[in-house]
């Protein structure tokens, strides 16, 4: 097998689903799906066997869905975890904020399309992380409308103006490459302001910075 072939795992419960994103990825050059499961407790064995790149899991499915089969695989306290990229829908998008906090790396809309999708695995694989702008938006469009009221939240350091740019393109969908070019840095120095904003922020992942960059209005177009 040509060593740059990423493998990826689908789980999805419908197998229409799963047929069209098998499709979708075996005709991409660099990608082949290598198992496919039906449920989260047959995802979790098969990841465990196939040790596969990038998982690409469905939130809602039969015994165990995305979210608890994500964890088992990708959760705080694991030992090697694994790259996995959450599929949804709109009305499933109250799920996943937690699908975030259980280990997820990146997220996208069913209908998002072939070339994102395959932009999402890639950018797993190498351990970058894809949100599809719209989901961001709706998250974001969820926590305002049910987060209580508070005190807006401060940084433990204050911001560089670098990881304030960062920032905003981070909470407009942006992935690692997308942020590199349009800022003209390397990757590398995108990771590195990434890094430095969780610490400052107290924030897990990138949809936590996105939500932190709306409570402070900090959103593209508001600066």
């Amino acid at each position: 097998m040509d060593p740059v072939t990423i493998r990826v795992l689908i789980a999805d419960d419908q197998e229409l689903v799963r047929t069209g994103l098998s499709m979708i990825l075996d005709a991409q050059p660099d990608i082949e799906v290598v198992g496919q499961a039906t449920d989260g407790n047959e995802a979790i064995a098969l990841a465990l066997s196939l040790r596969p790149d990038v998982c690409l899991f469905d939130i809602r499915m039969p015994r165990l869905d995305g979210i608890e089969a994500t964890r088992a695989i990708a959760g705080p306290g694991t030992e090697e975890p694994m790259a996995v990229v959450v599929i949804t829908t709109f009305d499933l998008d109250e799920y996943v904020y937690s699908a975030l906090r259980a280990g997820a790396r990146g997220f996208l809309l069913k209908d998002a399309g072939s070339a994102l999708l395959a932009q999402a695995v890639r950018a797993a694989a190498s351990g970058d992380a894809l949100i599809a702008p719209n989901v961001t938006v709706r998250l974001l469009e969820a926590f305002a409308g049910s987060a209580p009221a508070a005190p807006l939240p401060q940084p433990l350091e204050p911001l560089t103006e670098r990881e304030e740019q960062v920032l905003v393109k981070v909470a407009g969908g942006l992935s690692n490459s997308e942020i590199a070019g349009e800022l003209y840095i390397t990757l590398s120095t995108v990771k590195t302001h990434l890094a430095s904003l969780m610490s400052k922020l107290g924030a897990r992942n990138r949809v936590e910075i996105a939500i932190w960059a709306h409570r402070t209005n900090r959103m593209p177009g508001r600066l």
